[in-house]
């Protein structure tokens, strides 16, 4: 059966989806997209899967994809971060038969997606991104699709979505932000530059981004560019409680489930809540167990239930729309004074003398680990600096360099240094001990099996493979 491509692909195996859940790394497990699919959504995503792991460790394989296989979540589409065409194409080929389509991320901002070199950081290699893209289309049996950021010219934009769709993708999704907005920096999603990418590509397209309630759907679909306002009304919104117990039942429907996935959302779901039962807060973070997390969140709910009756109506928090209790988004703070205000905050902090009142929660446990350890910059010891890599310099090395410089600057140039003479030494004193010890274990070895009396005198004396052939059959006296 010949392969689908763009429309038809989207109208027949995804069912024409239209409400999607976006892929979460560590956050987009098989419960939580069974519970999403309950409630209304008609496609999802595995989390992001790193390509090269996934091709070498089996272990990765089974508990990220194949322990998940379930006839309820489809349709799904597999994401992964690669950088290589041939390591992105195997990892591509082991996930194919349990999912609709592979996905290749190309939107990830995160420091470890720059580390890592893949993600948004790949966006502006387009030629390698081509040889990816169109290699996958040609050897898979499942459609190629791709996940992008925009870029701040829209005409690029365009330009970069209809290389993707020249390459072999067949689905698109534009996450309307650009790679430098993300963390507090975060801001608006573009939908202009999707609606212009939408318009010039002749594949599906998905919006990205500005997504928090279901009207926001409709509004995006139809090209709406208002600020808008909360159109859901109080009695369409489920309280919190409701929906962590039908996730906790669906998490013990379907083990395993890693339980830091399971406390994640937990959090998540409690966030508002949380910032005013401090105390439980500190108790979902310590509990142990999938009992431990149902037991904080039976609490919760508790609580909760007796605010709703009116016991307890100053609990309230009037900056929110609905009450802390009631499915609501977390709305970042708003670009400006207050994330000035929380940088501020953040530094001060840093450049604090390093008392106990200002030190940060991590500065803190180490602080008591080590009462002696200072954390002010001031009184930080200063390093004179390698001059080829600026990590601290070696001691005794008489050109001013680190250890691993200065290693290599003396084999290549045949310089002279006693710190490389001395790493030198250590080196071949080492590599002494391990050919001694492995002579030694071998003489050992040789020793023992000549020594060691076979247990049918008419064998002793012979040569080791007639020991050994005599050894397999029983062995009669003339």
């Amino acid at each position: 059966m010949a392969k689908l491509q763009g429309f038809d692909f989207w109208n027949n195996t995804l069912k024409a989806a239209r409400f999607v859940v976006a892929p979460m790394v560590d956050q987009s497990e098989l419960a939580w997209r069974l519970l999403s699919r309950r409630h209304g959504a008609q496609l999802c995503y595995t989390p992001m899967l790193h390509a090269q792991v996934f091709v070498r460790d089996a272990n990765y394989r089974r508990e990220n994809l194949y322990n998940e296989v379930c006839e309820e979540d489809r349709p799904l589409i597999t994401q992964f971060c690669a950088n290589d065409p041939e390591v992105f194409l195997e990892a591509a080929l082991l996930a194919q038969d349990y999912c609709d389509a592979i996905d290749l991320n190309l939107g990830c901002p995160q420091m470890i997606a720059k580390r890592g070199h893949y993600g948004v950081f790949l966006q502006d290699e387009w030629e390698l991104l081509e040889k990816m893209i169109r290699l996958a289309n040609e050897k898979l049996s499942v459609p190629i699709t791709c996940k992008i950021r925009v870029f701040k010219e829209i005409e690029k934009t365009v330009c970069y979505a209809q290389m993707l769709e020249k390459a072999g993708c067949q689905l698109l999704t534009v996450h309307g932000r650009t790679k430098d907005q993300k963390g507090a920096m975060t801001g608006i999603a573009s939908w202009e530059h999707i609606k212009a990418v939408r318009k010039a590509v002749n594949i599906p397209v998905f919006a990205n981004g500005n997504i928090q309630h279901l009207s926001d759907v409709e509004r995006c679909i139809q090209g709406d560019r208002g600020s808008g306002s909360y159109e859901c009304r109080l009695g369409m919104l489920p309280p919190v409680w409701e929906m962590a117990e039908e996730y906790l039942e669906v998490v013990k429907q379907y083990p395993p489930c890693t339980l830091s996935y399971v406390r994640a959302h937990l959090f998540k779901l409690w966030h508002h809540t949380l910032q005013i039962h401090q105390d439980l807060r500190e108790e979902l973070a310590k509990a142990k167990n999938l009992e431990g997390l149902a037991d904080v969140s039976k609490k919760l709910r508790l609580r909760c239930q007796e605010i709703a009756k009116g016991k307890d109506v100053e609990e309230r928090e009037d900056s929110l729309p609905f009450p802390h209790w009631i499915c609501q988004p977390y709305v970042r703070p708003v670009q400006g004074s207050e994330v000035k205000k929380t940088v501020c905050q953040k530094r001060a902090l840093e450049d604090s003398d390093g008392s106990p009142d200002t030190l940060s929660k991590n500065k803190q446990k180490k602080r008591s680990r080590n009462p002696n350890k200072n954390f002010c910059p001031e009184q930080k010891p200063k390093y004179i600096k390698c001059e080829q890599c600026g990590n601290p310099k070696g001691n005794k090395c008489v050109f001013n360099l680190c250890r691993g410089c200065c290693k290599k600057k003396a084999y290549k140039e045949v310089a002279d240094c006693p710190n490389a003479v001395l790493q030198q030494l250590d080196t071949l004193c080492r590599e002494i001990d391990r050919r001694t010890a492995w002579k030694t274990n071998q003489d050992l070895g040789v020793f023992f099996s000549k020594k060691r009396p076979h247990p049918d005198p008419h064998v002793q004396g012979k040569p080791p493979n007639d020991i050994t052939r005599a050894s397999a059959a029983v062995v009669k006296p003339n």
